[in-house]
């Protein structure tokens, strides 16, 4: 296992070199002048000169190129455009109010999303698995926006169960804060979780070992949380690990309508500033997050399943 993660680390290095000169080539070729697009449309023709050549963009494509490499492998990106601070410090600063609300989100919505899916699966074929599927299927046809709208003017504005808006930093003064957008988070995520973990569950039910593990007289319970759920683990964890990097970015919607200073936040600012520097960052950083959670998947992959080897 440690020669094969070692390979695959090794593998990073070209994809990584690959990705930043798809960043470079999205940003500083497709992209119109980002000097002129900080200036506005009254800029002229010597202003842009003189921004072009402080923001760096006067230099030979090869070496923005190697810029991009190189903070992608020192995690020094540089500093944002319209703040001035450096973007490794931005990232800092703003991450723990991310974390905090999509790592809890992210645990709730995948414990019950699992939990849910085992009991509507051992009841599959009746009413409640019926109801089940219908319920998500009307939860994921109504827009993330109306839950943020309807939740927020409801639970918060009028019974005043949960804070409006705003964040403290510290636990557990944020906890009021994020309490609503964790709900809202959790809610949304219920109905595919659901629906994509029930239709794991009942693939493995209609296996030939679970025939056989009947008719040695193992009870279905045994069978759907001994058997079925363990041989259902790797469609699970590749589920579960590959929406982790995504983490890292936040939940852009929330932290707005929520005033979370989280790096949804930042991003969604960024591009509307055309900050590139701290676009470029948010880029790099999920691209190697996703290589390096690939990797993990494969790993427990081995760990849940003896069959798998790693090659």
């Amino acid at each position: 296992m440690l020669q094969y993660s070692i390979r695959r680390l090794l593998y990073i290095i070209p994809v990584l070199l690959g990705v930043c000169f798809i960043v470079f080539f999205l940003f500083n070729v497709v992209a119109t002048d980002p000097a002129a697009q900080q200036l506005g449309k009254h800029a002229t023709a010597s202003s842009i000169v003189e921004l072009r050549k402080e923001l760096g963009l006067d230099r030979s494509y090869f070496v923005q190129y190697l810029d991009i490499v190189k903070s992608a492998f020192t995690f020094d990106f540089g500093r944002s455009w319209s703040s001035h601070q450096k973007i490794s410090d931005i990232l800092m600063n703003k991450a723990g109010a991310s974390l905090s609300l999509t790592i809890p989100a992210f645990i709730i919505s995948m414990f019950l999303g699992i939990s849910l899916s085992l009991f509507v699966a051992f009841y599959r074929g009746r009413l409640i698995d019926y109801a089940t599927m219908l319920i998500c299927i009307a939860m994921m046809s109504i827009s993330y926006l109306v839950y943020i709208i309807v939740f927020q003017y409801v639970l918060a504005y009028e019974w005043g169960l949960f804070e409006v808006s705003g964040y403290e930093s510290g636990f557990p003064a944020f906890i009021p804060y994020v309490a609503l957008p964790i709900l809202i988070s959790v809610v949304t995520s219920l109905g595919p979780d659901i629906r994509f973990f029930r239709t794991i569950m009942l693939d493995e039910i209609y296996q030939d070992y679970v025939r056989t593990a009947r008719a040695k007289g193992l009870s279905e319970k045994v069978i759907l949380f001994k058997h079925v759920l363990r041989n259902a683990l790797v469609p699970i964890i590749t589920y579960i690990i590959i929406q982790l990097p995504f983490l890292i970015l936040g939940a852009l919607l929330l932290e707005s309508f929520f005033d979370i200073p989280g790096l949804g936040g930042e991003l969604l600012r960024a591009l509307n500033s055309s900050d590139f520097p701290v676009i470029k960052a948010f880029t790099v950083l999920t691209a190697i997050a996703y290589m390096v959670f690939s990797l993990v998947t494969d790993i427990f992959y081995a760990l849940a399943d003896p069959r798998i080897k790693l090659q």
